[in-house]
């Protein structure tokens, strides 16, 4: 289904080249000046001065083109100083295309992808270490990217990408040697098959591994040996490789769970040390095509470009001791991944701080052939999830928060604001748009424990993503619980409430009787109507941009406005005691069209809905 402003712009190209004038210039936008217009023209500012003419002089005489009935897409085309075209549309094309959004399976959101492979590598989890919040921004941008790309018809492939194959693993092969050096893996002599059954449980790993980070930063000898046996592991070394396999069963396992609990899935769940077959041949390839050069004992390949603004380092590929570095594992996977999926674009979400890495990696990638040169590589940086005092989130004694403690906080908040509050869940706003419980509403009281902590679980989840993804990705952001979880305001429970308004609302129409039948959205009477319509209007538009620029933030902010354009209409209608049968059963399917999108909206961005609350 065409987007709306595909449809203006076409009817404005048409009148500025009846007009005389190339239709380059005729350019549609949403209006800055929603008070004035809904939409404008500004290329006759530009047009006019390629003429010579005055701007308002063309703008007027492109608004004059309208004037005679060639088009019902506008209900006023109006030329104004200095010569911008403003432009309001026509009531009757409104509803004429939200009937249509009703027929269309995505609500008119056109599949745009066409099936092409997008790889999304996002989450970045290190294994033996439990999720933290640190973790959070990853995963939940990822998932939403992912999603994203999957509503809009593209092939999208989300990979984990676990770090598995670092120097963590050499620091928990010699902590495991110091605790239990009888184990056979230590046991040079031993040639029996190794033990199925891991010699530790997840929480011993979680132990481990910071207790041996700790110890190498103040014995040398031991980061030495830490060191040694990580290369000895990379090198295949069988009785290492055993206890790597432990550690990866033990830790999916608990990553997988902890994913889960926060609705994140990966199609792959693959880490560094699947590049591991690559690497030889990766590091031969860039010597034999003269990319990469030694320095200091390591191999390094210059990626500095005449264009750059600032000096740029080359990227190591391999150390001194011959060891592999995240470059050299990412290059490896690209390589892997060229092979298997064979992909159209890469999307990576990381920390912004890795930003130098990334140049790195997507320069020696294309130097050395190893993605096609218009292959997009598209990178990702998202700032710091800070607490009030403006710093890295903490919990109350310092330390770092495990992610699934503070999935547990944050659903205990709500669920004690489910308790305390069955009903009208504020007072009306300013701009009047909060929701109040209304005309016949039935508020969320008898809820089952049960069902109330299932309910609470819901818009925990909603509460956490949306808080983070409601924020450009790049910046900072200070995680305050009271405000995520509050049920007004630009908040995931806010834009919930309103969905299981939507809901109640139908459910009491249906119990009294109602039925729409053959009835259509008519067009709409009153601004706040016409104001939801107006809304509706864009779904395909921003979904459609906020893939193409990589912005969740972008759907955040569309679906709040819509809740404030549903809230705004409800408060100046009696839906449920409107006596014109035609009309209710328009407004009817009006909010069920309204539902559709919030709910279609709120899944991509990765939560859903509960049936009440």
């Amino acid at each position: 289904m065409k987007k709306i402003l595909d449809l203006i712009s076409a009817r404005m190209e048409e009148a500025f080249e009846a007009c005389g004038y190339e239709k380059r210039y005729a350019k549609v936008v949403l209006s800055n000046r929603p008070d004035l217009c809904e939409y404008q023209c500004n290329g006759a500012m530009a047009a006019a001065k390629a003429y010579k003419k005055k701007p308002i002089d063309l703008a007027s005489e492109v608004a004059a083109y309208f004037h005679d009935g060639k088009t019902r897409i506008f209900s006023m085309v109006q030329a104004v100083m200095p010569g911008f075209i403003n432009l309001c549309l026509d009531g009757d094309f409104l509803a004429e295309y939200l009937q249509g959004m009703e027929k269309e399976e995505k609500l008119g959101v056109e599949e745009c992808g066409r099936g092409e492979t997008v790889i999304v590598d996002y989450g970045g989890a290190n294994v033996a270490k439990p999720l933290h919040v640190g973790h959070l921004r990853s995963a939940v941008i990822g998932e939403s990217i992912r999603r994203m790309g999957e509503y809009l018809g593209y092939h999208t492939i989300g990979d984990v990408h676990l770090g598995d194959w670092g120097l963590q693993m050499g620091l928990i092969i010699e902590e495991l040697r110091e605790r239990q050096p009888d184990l056979v893996y230590f046991d040079e002599s031993y040639r029996g098959e190794y033990p199925k059954e891991a010699p530790f449980t997840i929480g011993e790993l979680e132990e481990i591994y910071p207790s041996a980070s700790a110890k190498s930063k103040e014995d040398g000898t031991f980061k030495e040996r830490a060191q040694a046996s990580t290369l000895r592991l990379q090198s295949g070394y069988e009785p290492y490789v055993a206890i790597w396999k432990h550690i990866m069963a033990v830790s999916l396992a608990d990553l997988k769970k902890n994913y889960g609990n926060l609705d994140v899935h990966f199609d792959l769940w693959k880490g560094e040390s699947d590049a591991g077959p690559y690497i030889s041949w990766l590091i031969e390839d860039l010597r034999e095509k003269g990319l990469a050069r030694e320095s200091q004992g390591a191999l390094v390949v210059d990626i500095a470009m005449d264009t750059d603004s600032k000096e740029l380092p080359p990227c190591i590929v391999q150390k001194s001791d011959g060891a592999a570095l995240y470059a050299t594992t990412d290059l490896g996977t690209i390589l892997e991944r060229e092979k298997l999926y064979h992909p159209d674009r890469y999307i990576y979400i990381a920390d912004k701080r890795q930003e130098l890495h990334y140049t790195q990696l997507f320069r020696v990638a294309r130097k050395a052939g190893y993605v096609k040169k218009d292959t997009p590589m598209d990178y990702i940086g998202f700032g710091t999830m800070n607490g009030k005092d403006g710093k890295p989130f903490k919990t109350r004694d310092g330390g770092v928060m495990r992610l699934e403690h503070l999935i547990a906080d944050i659903e205990e908040a709500v669920y004690d604001r489910i308790l305390e509050n069955r009903g009208v869940t504020g007072e009306t706003g300013e701009d009047n748009t909060e929701p109040q419980v209304m005309e016949g509403e039935k508020s969320g009281g008898g809820m089952s424990e049960e069902e109330a902590r299932n309910t609470a679980r819901m818009i925990g989840l909603a509460a956490l993503k949306y808080g983070d993804l409601s924020n450009q990705a790049a910046k900072d952001y200070v995680f305050d619980l009271d405000r995520f979880t509050s049920f007004t305001g630009n908040t995931g429970p806010y834009l919930l409430y309103t969905i299981v308004r939507i809901k109640s609302i139908l459910k009491n129409y249906q119990e009294a009787g109602g039925q729409v039948g053959d009835a259509v959205i008519l067009p709409p009477k009153g601004d706040s109507e016409r104001e939801l319509f107006l809304r509706l209007i864009r779904y395909n538009e921003v979904m459609e941009n906020a893939f193409s620029e990589l912005e969740p933030h972008k759907i955040c902010q569309y679906l709040y406005e819509l809740s404030n354009g549903f809230n705004g209409f409800y408060r100046d209608h009696k839906i449920l005691t409107e006596e014109d049968k035609e009309r209710q059963a328009s407004w009817v399917r009006l909010i069920t069209l309204t539902r559709d999108v919030l709910v279609s909206g709120i899944h991509v961005l990765g939560f859903d809905a509960p049936d009440r609350m």
